[in-house]
């Protein structure tokens, strides 16, 4: 019997595990999942705790509760991948699980230890994080009482999951500050190591433009080296610095810590893979998905899930002994929340920037392609609903895994 390991049961892990369960024959494949976690969280749910619009309940479930009939769930920490022996060891009875094939799908993670200062005295006082769900409800419950001044959201790193989030943060902010008629007592600022609000020029136009019109300051090129907490300023590794009242962290991400010692990864942890098959550039028998793969295009769920979708056709192909087809194009699709009930989408891959234009049906939409939008802020309420009960389960979503022209202008 072929055996099938997956290593993570985030959101690509499950998919995957949805997607390749009822096309493998029980006869001939064991499919077993490995993560160290009980709890499957909504991440981009996070995002909407800080402001009371979502809670627990939204962004919290069991993972067992979406894992198919048939596949074998282990509750472990994962110690190492021994690519050459095609083995894995976990810490639970220090027990190694054998591969005939290998999907990384670990993601990546918030590090803020990776920066000198961030997480010693004022870590969740006067500094605060949203990118995990304890972080998002420290920071809920500081903005209760918080009497303004100078709040910044600072990006340490490139790469990080949901390259949009901090602008989201931004634009929600000052929708909460207005609704709190404090507006006028906060000073936004967003500080980037990036040349625009985006890594895609053409949306970091409009972003940048939506940035200025909430009156929001943005200091771009800035490389962030440490946070010096009791001067509250945020210093750059040219000694440029950016004081602040409270500091609103994007830490640098990466990717698990077996990938390392295991000598998987690239310096940030993540798995180099070829970027539209998702083979290792190593290993002939190892497949690296969603955050944890080293690609050149968002860490997000859409790209997890436009990847997992070109995945298993390909994967059925491959274990056939048939070549891969090279067609995972880079396809990334995120709904913006940019506050006061509207949002904004973008569409893109590796080759093709953010265009304006309606979406998914050419003409229609009912989405509006960069352009601010109340359906575009009920595209992104209602894709919790598609998370939980479409995405995870594998189910077929009625757009296309390819990034499509049709109607697009531009």
């Amino acid at each position: 019997m072929k055996k099938l390991l997956i290593l993570g049961a985030g959101t690509a892990g499950t998919m995957v595990a949805n997607k390749l369960s009822p096309v493998l024959s029980r006869d001939e494949w064991k499919i077993t999942i490995v993560d160290q976690h009980e709890t499957h969280y909504y991440q981009p749910g996070f995002l909407f705790i800080p402001f009371g619009i979502y809670g627990e309940n939204d962004v919290i479930k069991p993972k067992r509760d979406f894992i198919p009939p048939g596949v074998e769930m282990i509750v472990s920490e994962i110690d190492l991948v021994e690519p050459e022996q095609n083995r894995v060891r976990i810490v639970k009875d220090n027990r190694y699980l054998y591969y005939d094939y290998l999907i990384i799908a670990t993601g990546t993670q918030p590090r803020p230890d990776e920066t000198p200062g961030l997480t010693e005295s004022e870590w969740r006082q006067s500094i605060h994080d949203f990118y995990t769900f304890e972080g998002a409800v420290a920071l809920a419950k500081k903005l209760r009482t918080w009497e303004g001044g100078r709040l910044v959201v600072n990006i340490m790193e490139i790469p990080y999951k949901c390259p949009v989030a901090p602008m989201e943060f931004i634009f929600l902010a000052d929708w909460f500050f207005h609704e709190r008629h404090m507006r006028d007592k906060v000073d936004l600022t967003l500080v980037t190591p990036l040349p625009g609000a985006f890594t895609k020029p053409r949306a970091a136009g409009l972003l940048g433009n939506n940035l200025d019109d909430k009156n929001t300051g943005l200091v771009t090129e800035f490389y962030a080296e440490r946070v010096e907490p009791e001067q509250k300023v945020l210093v750059s590794y040219e000694e440029e610095e950016v004081p602040y009242d409270l500091l609103i962290t994007v830490p640098v991400n990466m990717g698990a810590e077996f990938v390392a010692r295991s000598g998987l990864g690239d310096e940030l942890n993540h798995v180099p893979v070829d970027k539209h098959t998702f083979l290792s550039t190593d290993y002939e028998n190892i497949f690296a998905l969603g955050d944890a793969a080293s690609l050149p295009t968002s860490k997000a769920g859409s790209v997890a899930h436009f990847a997992v979708e070109v995945f298993t056709e390909n994967f059925l192909r491959y274990i056939e002994g048939l070549p891969m087809l090279e067609k995972f194009d880079g396809h990334a699709n995120c709904f913006i929340e940019s506050g006061f009930g509207k949002g904004i989408l973008i569409d893109f891959n590796y080759d093709v920037e953010p265009l304006p234009g309606k979406y998914p049906l050419p003409g229609i939409g009912p989405f509006s392609l960069l352009q601010e939008s109340e359906m575009n802020h009920w595209g992104k309420v209602m894709f919790r609903w598609m998370y939980w009960n479409i995405l995870l389960k594998g189910k077929e979503m009625p757009i296309t895994a390819q990034m499509t022209m049709a109607g697009k202008w531009s």
